[in-house]
């Protein structure tokens, strides 16, 4: 083959492979250029959501409070000791026994004590009448020194018996009042109103001074002991109310009615005192008691669950479902009330509104929503 015809060969190949891309490219601009073509959409997503997983922002009264917990103790209570030596004769109460203040509890052996006060008596009479005859004597001779028929000297001696006599006298009133207050207390009575609590001694047990003999409480008015920490004590004040869960009593309402002037030291918080009115006597002492201290009350607001809340730094949004389709509205929050685990929504977000109960992962706006049978 010669050269030139080897040349026009190669040239028409040239040719035939222009023609086949410009065609090409004319079918592709034609297609684009036709009216009526758009990219194709992307589906939207689908999201599957349980009844249980969405829940109505609904009206409601919310409070902010502190926890508080404890075990609760009588106001007023007495344990009952012996003041004097001696055997028991008689234990006249027993536990859950009601008793009056002054109503006799029990009886030690007042033998010894009779006695004693007999002496007492004894003694006193004696120094009484050496007094009666020290004074008449004084009397006397205060004439004759006036009249010049005794020294002066005689006469100091008779001031100075007859002050002698006085002492011992006031000292012999003064055994006498011992002995009395002491076969007074062979008697125990009752220091308050209230129900026996324990009974320590029987009849026939020797006992000392201090000896415990009878616990003897007042159930009218209970109190909680409970601490708090230190950084909420500038919203804590005397008079406000308290709701406390008693274990198997129901719930009662409270009234704050001490504060601690004092840190407690190791926990560093401030224990603070809750008086229950228990005119029915349904609690008992040492029940422990779970509630919460209003510190404030916020009515008729539109609330939440905590838990439907998300945060992304200082932005705060909640998960609605909007005519089947899944939206994220930001919202500014109120109060939080722990003792219902709701919180209020001061905007964002309209009473009725249906909004996602618990955090489901990462959900992505505009996805549509489906709910489907547990």
């Amino acid at each position: 083959m010669t050269r030139r015809k080897k040349i026009l060969i190669a040239a028409i190949a040239t040719v035939a492979v222009i023609a086949v891309l410009s065609a090409a490219a004319a079918v592709r601009k034609a297609g684009n250029g036709k009216p009526g073509t758009a990219p194709v959409a992307a589906a939207p997503d689908l999201v599957e959501f349980l009844q249980s997983d969405l829940v109505d922002a609904a009206t409601q009264d919310l409070r902010v409070s502190l926890p508080l917990s404890g075990g609760l103790r009588a106001l007023n209570q007495a344990s009952v000791k012996a003041k004097v030596s001696g055997e028991v004769q008689q234990v006249l109460v027993r536990e859950g026994e009601a008793v009056r203040a002054g109503q006799v509890i029990v009886r030690i052996d007042a033998t010894e004590y009779q006695a004693k006060v007999a002496q007492a008596r004894g003694q006193m009479l004696a120094a009484r009448g050496q007094y009666e005859n020290s004074k008449q004597t004084f009397e006397r001779n205060r004439e004759l020194v006036a009249k010049g028929f005794i020294s002066k000297t005689a006469f100091d001696n008779f001031q100075s018996n007859l002050d002698v006599a006085h002492a011992n006298l006031d000292a012999a009133q003064g055994g006498l009042e011992v002995a009395q207050k002491a076969l007074a207390d062979t008697i125990v009575k009752s220091p308050l109103d209230g129900l026996v609590a324990a009974r320590a001694v029987q009849p026939g047990e020797k006992v000392s001074p201090d000896t415990r003999l009878i616990d003897v409480v007042d159930l009218r008015a209970l109190e909680l002991e409970a601490p708090i920490p230190m950084a909420d004590v500038a919203r804590v004040a005397i008079g406000q109310a308290v709701q406390l869960d008693v274990e198997g009593s129901g719930r009662f309402e409270g009234k704050l009615v001490r504060i601690n002037p004092a840190v407690s030291q190791g926990t560093r918080s401030i224990m603070v005192y809750v008086r229950l009115d228990n005119g029915e006597a349904r609690l008992r002492a040492g029940m422990f008691a779970q509630g919460a201290l209003v510190l404030g009350h916020h009515a008729g607001v539109v609330a939440v669950p905590a838990t439907a809340v998300r945060n992304d730094g200082e932005r705060a949004f909640v998960y609605s479902v909007e005519n089947n389709v899944l939206a994220e509205r930001q919202v500014k929050l109120g109060i939080r009330d722990d003792a219902s685990g709701l919180v209020e929504i001061a905007g964002g977000l309209a009473a009725g509104a249906k909004v996602v109960r618990n955090n489901l992962g990462t959900l992505r706006a505009g996805s549509r929503v489906k709910l489907v049978k547990a």
